[in-house]
């Protein structure tokens, strides 16, 4: 018999990471003909692309004609862009510029992840009119990415969103849930930042954003230009590692706060609040608790499960 495939198609880069993997299930279990791509984790669930190969690029979108495209690979860690200025530019800038050029040769509506880091976090919270003044390279790359897409197609949404945690493959995966084993290993002191006030905001959240704005295009071809969301707890590291020992019921107290701004890897903001606004007035939106979260990203990397199990389950 013939398997009903849904008529609205949905194209999402970087699928394989963690927000890209949670954007394509998040479409996928809601009606959207979905394909993903990435790159060195592709096979076999997602289509195999280099973003930087234009001839690549140019096909998968005439081939499958999405209507919508949700760009989410990029080169995201901080410190790494400091190392890496050359290859981050050409896969946070250039190759966004080209999608967005592709993307308007086939009447696609972009979406576009970008960041809380364009602002240099002096004066939040930051509305999507205020002035970016990014302090690091990743900053700047990802500004320079929305001034492309924007400048290729002007029917581009620009999503800028804060520091992502969600169901990990690795800890290494989110600079929220790398934490844990030093939260779970009490037997030495760990030092946490507790300078930088950040947002944690889960991926699905940031997921059901992208299906939501996706889907109000559809309706309405007036829904681009910049759109925020962020989670609204507001939490250094420091406090997200004591939130993350109290909703696993371990302890805290060998975790150290310091207060004092890293001297170490690319300058980061204090506090680039994003102000949600306008999304929520457009009825779009979803926010899951950060305890709840976390502890669904983090349980299967709990090392001890025996007693804990009486716990939660």
């Amino acid at each position: 018999e013939d398997v009903d495939v849904p008529s609205r198609r949905v194209l999402i880069t970087g699928a394989t990471g963690l927000l890209g993997r949670a954007v394509f299930k998040e479409f996928n279990e809601n009606n959207w003909n979905t394909v993903g791509c990435g790159y060195r984790r592709a096979q076999p669930r997602f289509e195999h692309v280099n973003l930087l190969d234009s001839i690549a690029v140019h096909d998968i979108i005439h081939d499958f004609q999405p209507h919508v495209i949700v760009h989410c690979a990029a080169e995201r860690r901080p410190d790494v862009v400091e190392g890496q200025p050359d290859a981050a530019s050409q896969l946070n800038v250039a190759a966004s510029a080209n999608l967005a050029k592709e993307a308007a040769g086939v009447g696609a509506f972009l979406i576009y992840i970008s960041t809380d880091y364009v602002f240099d976090g002096t004066s939040p919270p930051y509305k999507e009119t205020d002035v970016p003044n990014p302090l690091n390279l990743y900053g700047k790359t990802k500004l320079e990415g929305e001034k492309a897409v924007l400048e290729n197609n002007e029917d581009t949404a620009v999503l800028r969103i804060p520091v992502l945690y969600g169901e990990v493959e690795r800890l290494e995966e989110s600079a929220v849930t790398v934490m844990f084993d030093k939260v779970q290993f009490s037997n030495k002191s760990a030092n946490m930042d507790h300078w930088q006030q950040r947002f944690p905001t889960n991926v699905k959240d940031v997921a059901a954003v992208c299906r939501q704005l996706a889907e109000k295009r559809m309706l309405d071809p007036s829904i681009k230009g910049t759109f925020h969301w962020s989670g609204n707890e507001q939490m250094t590291k420091y406090e997200m590692a004591c939130a993350i020992a109290d909703a696993f019921n371990l302890p805290s107290s060998h975790l150290r706060p310091i207060t004092d701004s890293p001297v170490v890897g690319a300058l980061r903001p204090r506090n680039s609040q994003l102000d949600c606004s306008k999304l929520e007035m457009l009825g779009i939106g979803q926010r899951t608790p950060f305890r709840a979260g976390i502890r669904e990203s983090l349980w299967p990397f709990l090392v001890d499960k025996r007693w804990r199990q009486t716990v939660f389950h």
